[in-house]
């Protein structure tokens, strides 16, 4: 069989399973686009305390994502191996732990706000951004509910509804943005905090929308025992925690750098802080598209892997790279040739278009690797490996990208551009030992 032959009958079922999960992961962040574009139009201030606000949220909402993503390859693989006791068990376990990481993760939140005036931010960009964080934190409890059930639903090759309870929430976002930041229609100018609220609400919204739909819908009414409470599995939570726990710090890891580079940013300024906002949402609106690919490539993986078949697992898996690279590239050719128009449709201020273009540059490079690293990670997690690849991340961006960034951007005084360079290493070496990884695993861990 030829190589052609051999990946083509993988790239329809891919894009099937694929396309609705990066439409609702498109659309869970463009909550966050739309958040710093209608905030933007208010602005630099307020764009670089949305900015500010988005690091400490950011990183314990990933690493929240990544324990509820320790579902997906479980239930994938129970399905694989026709266990449907095991996939209710998972539910139910998966259930309990992502609750209670929610409320964690908030209380996490809000002990870390007193400290923000002693990080070297803008007094006038700290003193915006604390209300608006404190609104925002709380809607990491819904978000890791609406997890919990959309990572069982794509657990089972389920994954429309969630794409559309999604893109739902992010209009009733929208509405909810242009109402609350601009008091239209008798409600109170709000501005920052404003748009605070309206994630708020549409998340809560979202999280009631997926849960009702898995507990009244017919095709899970086999799987509805996992909505019990007690009789929890100290094993299957070891397990869970096993897989979640080693993906929550991949999360944690490349969230933080990215994070902490926004740090650097507010120490050269509002206006490269703000340009740091407007360039990392546009890189994220990309990253979320191949993510969406990285989640279809845990669900095949996982469930090949329950069938035993280490051919059709490694060509799902490589065959979902291969529309990666085409995806990144295209979000390239579109960040190079926009990087003056993109910006603008965030903000007005010319001095912060003019700072944010170049990042486009550098972001347009980062794309193949980006889109590269997402998926293999995804295939990894399907493979139930994490920890060697959390460490690998580790690696990449705090012992080599990040001081290297520091480096260029205030030795070398190459300012934000030298912090963007080191992020596309940082990328780069991520997505070349993951691929590295995955390769060597899936011809040796599945028989």
């Amino acid at each position: 069989m030829s190589t052609r032959a051999h990946y083509r009958p993988h790239i329809r079922p891919n894009f099937l399973l694929a396309y609705p999960v990066m439409l609702s992961m498109l659309g869970q962040v463009m909550t966050g686009v739309a958040d710093s574009v209608m905030v933007g139009w208010t602005g630099a201030v307020p764009l670089a305390a949305s900015s500010l606000a988005n690091i400490f949220f950011s990183i314990p909402l990933f690493f929240g994502v990544g324990v509820s993503y320790a579902i997906t390859p479980l239930v994938a693989q129970a399905e694989g191996a026709n266990d449907q006791k095991k996939i209710i068990d998972t539910l139910k376990n998966g259930s309990l732990i992502n609750l209670i990481t929610g409320f964690i993760l908030v209380a996490l939140i809000f002990s870390i706000e007193p400290y923000m005036h002693s990080m070297g931010q803008p007094e006038d960009v700290v003193t915006l951004a604390i209300p608006y964080l404190s609104i925002i934190a709380i809607s990491i409890i819904p978000t890791m509910i609406f997890q919990t059930y959309r990572q069982f639903a794509e657990g089972l090759q389920r994954t429309r509804v969630a794409m559309i309870i999604v893109v739902g929430s992010n209009l009733l976002n929208i509405v909810l943005n242009y109402i609350l930041i601009f008091g239209k229609y008798g409600f109170p100018e709000m501005g920052l905090n404003g748009a605070g609220w309206a994630t708020l609400i549409s998340r809560v919204v979202m999280a009631l929308s997926m849960m009702l739909y898995v507990y009244y819908g017919r095709i899970y009414r086999a799987y509805k025992a996992g909505f019990s409470i007690g009789n929890y599995s100290r094993s299957l939570i070891n397990t869970l925690l096993h897989i979640g726990l080693p993906a929550g710090s991949q999360f944690i890891f490349e969230a933080g750098a990215f994070g902490f580079s926004a740090l650097m940013m507010g120490w050269l300024g509002t206006n490269a802080l703000a340009s740091h906002q407007i360039a990392i949402n546009l890189a994220t609106i990309s990253y979320m598209t191949t993510s969406g690919l990285g989640a279809a490539a845990t669900i095949r993986v996982g469930n090949f892997w329950g069938h035993r078949d280490t051919n059709n697992l490694r060509a799902s898996a490589f065959t979902m790279i291969g529309m990666a690279i085409i995806i990144m590239t295209a979000w390239a050719i579109l960040f190079i040739f926009g990087r003056f128009f993109l910006p603008s449709l965030y903000i007005e201020d010319q001095s912060v278009i003019e700072l944010t273009a170049p990042l486009l540059i550098i972001a347009a490079f980062f794309q193949l690797s980006d889109g590269i690293q997402v998926v293999t990670a995804g295939a990894l997690r399907g493979l139930q490996d994490v920890k060697i690849p959390s460490l690998l991340i580790f690696v990449a961006y705090w012992i080599i990208a990040l001081p290297l960034g520091y480096w260029l951007a205030f030795p070398m005084e190459m300012g934000a551009n030298g912090i963007w360079i080191s992020l596309f290493l940082g990328l780069t070496l991520t997505a070349t030992a993951m691929v590295v990884r995955f390769n060597k695993l899936s011809k040796t861990k599945v028989f």
